[in-house]
C-alpha cells in the first residue's frame, strides 16, 4: 500500500513500455489508485463477489471478455453492472481486444476509466504491477548529492556550503556520474533496495557557490550522468571537532536508516587540504571489498589478536626455558 495516485498517472506510466487508448474520457481517469497489485474480475462478473478486491485496478483479457459474449444482453448489463458498482478504480483490456459499446456505456456511467493495451494478458499483468510498485513505492527528498562511484551509490550528506557539490564536481571530471545535486528523489524498491534520482526537470544541474548553476550533461558528455543509481553508502561530510573521537580503525561501524532502509555510513571531518574526492573513491572501493567478504579492518584486527596470542606463548616457553 502506499499513498494514492491517479489512474491516469498509471496509463502515462504505462505508455513509456506499450500502446495505450483511454477508451472513456471522463474525471473518473482521477480516481485514486492505492494498491500495488491487480485483480481480474471473472468471478464477479459470474455473480461471486466474495474475496474481490476492489480497490485494486482490473485486467480483463480474453477469458472475461469470452464469457461475456456468451450472455444475452440483459444478463451481460447485470454482470457489468454489478463489477462497476464497486467502485474500482480502474480497467485495463489486454491485447488491444475490442469493447462494446453497453461496456464503455455503463463504465462511464460509474465513473470507471477503461484503457485498452497492446500486450497479452499476462504480459500486461506483470508490466502494470511493475509500473504500480514504482509509482506507490515509499518516498522521501533528502538535501544531498548521489554519485556513481566504481559502480557504487554514494550518497554525500551535510551541512549546506560544506562543499557536496564541489566534491561530487570533482568525481566526475575524475570519470564517476552524477546522478542528482542539491535534492535526491531516494524511493524504496523493496525490503532492502533504496534508488535515488533528481527532480523533472532540474536532472544533472549543479550550483557551485561563485560560479552559478552549470548542466553536467553538456560539459562533461553523456558518460558523466545516470538517471538513477541504488543508494548503498552515505558519506557524511562535517566540519572538523578537535573534542570528537573520529574512527580511525574501522571496526566501529556507523550506519544511517532511510525509509526502514539500513546502509552503512562513513563521516569524514572537513579540514583545509583534506582530499574529499580520494575519500569518497576509498569508501566506494572499501564498500566493494566488504560486498565481496573482504573486510580489512577486521582481518587485520584478527591479525593483531594472532600476533600477540603468539608472543605470549613465546615469551612463556622462553620464561620456563632452563638451557
Amino acid at each position: 500500500m502506499g499513498e494514492g495516485h491517479t489512474f491516469q498517472e498509471v496509463i502515462e506510466q504505462l505508455r513509456l513500455r506499450a500502446k495505450v487508448e483511454l477508451l472513456n474520457e471522463h474525471d473518473g481517469a482521477n480516481s485514486s489508485v492505492t494498491h500495488s497489485d491487480v485483480h481480474r474480475p471473472g468471478m464477479a462478473l459470474m455473480g461471486y463477489q466474495e474475496g474481490f478486491h476492489r480497490e485494486r485496478i482490473q485486467i480483463c483479457g480474453g477469458t472475461e471478455l469470452g464469457y461475456l459474449r456468451t450472455l444475452s444482453e440483459e444478463i451481460r448489463r447485470q454482470a457489468l453492472e454489478r463489477v462497476f458498482a464497486l467502485e474500482i478504480p480502474g480497467i485495463f483490456i489486454s491485447e488491444g481486444q475490442e469493447v462494446e459499446d453497453t461496456f464503455l456505456a455503463l463504465a462511464s456511467t460509474h465513473r470507471v476509466p477503461v484503457a485498452r493495451v497492446e500486450l497479452p494478458t499476462d504480459e500486461l499483468i506483470e508490466v502494470v504491477r511493475e509500473v504500480l510498485a514504482t509509482i506507490l513505492a515509499p518516498r522521501v527528498t533528502r538535501h544531498a548529492t548521489l554519485v556513481d562511484v566504481y559502480g557504487v551509490g554514494v550518497l554525500v550528506t551535510g551541512r549546506s556550503g560544506i562543499g557536496k557539490s564541489e566534491t561530487a564536481l570533482d568525481l566526475v571530471e575524475r570519470g564517476h556520474r552524477l546522478v542528482a545535486d542539491d535534492l535526491v528523489v531516494i524511493t524504496r524498491q523493496s525490503r532492502e533496495v533504496l534508488v535515488g534520482s533528481g527532480r523533472a526537470n532540474v536532472e544533472h544541474l549543479m550550483e557551485i557557490r561563485g560560479l552559478g548553476i552549470i548542466d553536467i550533461f553538456p560539459l562533461f558528455g553523456v558518460r558523466a550522468i545516470r538517471m538513477q543509481k541504488r543508494v548503498e553508502v552515505e558519506l557524511r561530510l562535517e566540519e572538523w571537532d578537535e573534542a570528537k573521537n573520529y574512527d580511525r580503525h574501522g571496526l566501529d561501524r556507523e550506519t544511517t536508516e532511510i525509509l526502514g532502509v539500513t546502509i552503512p555510513k562513513v563521516t569524514v571531518p572537513i579540514f583545509p587540504g583534506k582530499n574529499n574526492t580520494v575519500i569518497a573513491e576509498v569508501v566506494a572501493l572499501d564498500f566493494m571489498l566488504k560486498t565481496y567478504g573482504i573486510d580489512v579492518a577486521q582481518d587485520f584486527n584478527r591479525r593483531l589478536v594472532e600476533t600477540m596470542s603468539e608472543r605470549g606463548r613465546t615469551k612463556r616457553y622462553l620464561t620456563h626455558d632452563r638451557e
